[in-house]
């Protein structure tokens, strides 16, 4: 099924980063991306994801240095660019793997495109570490242990629930009960024409 390889990425590009830890620390998708495509997008999504993750932190430090967090603030955007763009690379390889499939005359469209749902999934790869992490930390209470346990659980059914969901969602595409409508994001901050701020800087 297809989520079991996203997850399975998913877990090896966390804990790959968390090898070192570092949002510093050099990319190299170990997928091809000439041989397997979906593979080397799915890794390359959730790496994005995992530093980001990592620039949150970082930027809610109260410590910070204000120049080093503009600085950061021009990554975060930078990131988020690149997220939404690979999203859209995965959508554009499932519209081309499904292009020759004819929808159903009663075929309904998803609220969100497969890439999307894949995208939640990516986060919620995260939040399972990190709440893993907290559920196991020895310096902390027992009582923080087990309410983060207990939210490790919720989370832990909640990506049985949407890789479940994922696979369904692909398989009704492939059978023609579900239509793929791709919307580009059209995101307008990083945009000199759309930013008023950065239209005025030019």
């Amino acid at each position: 099924m297809f989520s079991d390889k996203a997850n399975t990425i998913f877990r090896e590009v966390i804990e790959l980063y968390h090898e070192k830890d570092s949002v510093d620390q050099d990319f190299k998708n170990p997928y091809n991306a000439e041989k397997n495509l979906l593979e080397h997008l799915l890794f390359r999504k959730c790496w994005i994801d995992t530093v980001q993750w990592h620039y949150e932190d970082i930027i809610r430090d109260q410590n910070i240095d204000p120049v080093a967090a503009l600085t950061l603030k021009r990554k975060i955007d930078a990131s988020n660019q690149d997220r939404t763009d690979t999203v859209e690379y995965i959508d554009s390889y499932f519209l081309e793997k499904y292009k020759d499939v004819k929808a159903n005359t009663d075929a309904t469209i998803n609220s969100e495109s497969p890439a999307w749902a894949i995208d939640r999934l990516s986060i919620l790869a995260l939040k399972i570490y990190h709440m893993n992490e907290e559920a196991q930390r020895t310096d902390a209470s027992e009582k923080h242990q087990m309410a983060c346990k207990a939210k490790l659980d919720i989370l832990l059914e909640q990506r049985v629930d949407l890789s479940t969901a994922i696979n369904q969602l692909l398989e009704d595409i492939e059978k023609g009960e579900k239509y793929m409508k791709v919307y580009k994001q059209m995101k307008m901050y990083n945009d000199e024409e759309l930013n008023p701020v950065l239209r005025g800087n030019k």
